[in-house]
């Protein structure tokens, strides 16, 4: 078995809907996604560690992101009462980032030279920033920052990776993506 399709077999056994590794090259970056942070829609803006404007310079970032190889893209997909089920869609992002905590785990058992993990929306490894305290990031192995932090079209990312950005009607889909370089 590849690695590309191990890593594959280890999100979809962690509990994503599906899985795909793409090449970080065919991945579109722009540095406009970061817009959508900075209208702090999710209530992060400025108050975590892993989020914009602390996060860092969006060139810097997507620079960063652009020196991997590889990314293995994967998405959850929660089922909600109705488009007004906020209950339900955060219940989706909890069930995604816990799914996150097990791919990582997984995927630090291979000898991996680096990596980056970027997830759906702002960290959600501690319940409160330690930013918000003016304190150093209390788990920085495990905070996550997002993919649109990075510049990253997720709508695109989808695409390219086979799978759908909207998945039906009383549905939220969460992405994620850990970008690797071959052993």
């Amino acid at each position: 078995m590849s690695l590309h399709d191990e890593f594959i077999a280890i999100a979809l056994a962690a509990g994503a809907h599906k899985a795909q590794v793409v090449a970080v090259g065919d991945i579109p970056f722009n540095p406009v996604f970061r817009k959508m942070c900075e209208m702090n829609s999710c209530g992060k803006y400025g108050k975590s560690w892993m989020c914009p404007p602390d996060v860092g310079e969006i060139d810097r970032l997507i620079a960063e992101a652009q020196s991997y190889t590889y990314a293995l893209v994967y998405q959850t997909i929660g089922l909600l009462e109705d488009s007004f089920d906020i209950e339900g869609m955060l219940a989706a992002g909890e069930r995604h980032n816990h799914m996150v905590e097990r791919i990582k785990e997984q995927i630090a058992t291979f000898d991996l030279p680096r990596t980056l993990h970027l997830g759906a929306g702002g960290c959600g490894v501690c319940p409160r920033c330690a930013k918000m305290d003016n304190q150093p990031c209390m788990y920085p192995d495990r905070a996550m920052s997002s993919l649109e932090a990075y510049g990253v079209s997720v709508s695109d990312l989808a695409m390219i990776s086979g799978m759908k950005y909207i998945n039906g009607t009383n549905t939220v889909t969460y992405f994620g993506a850990l970008f690797f370089d071959p052993q």
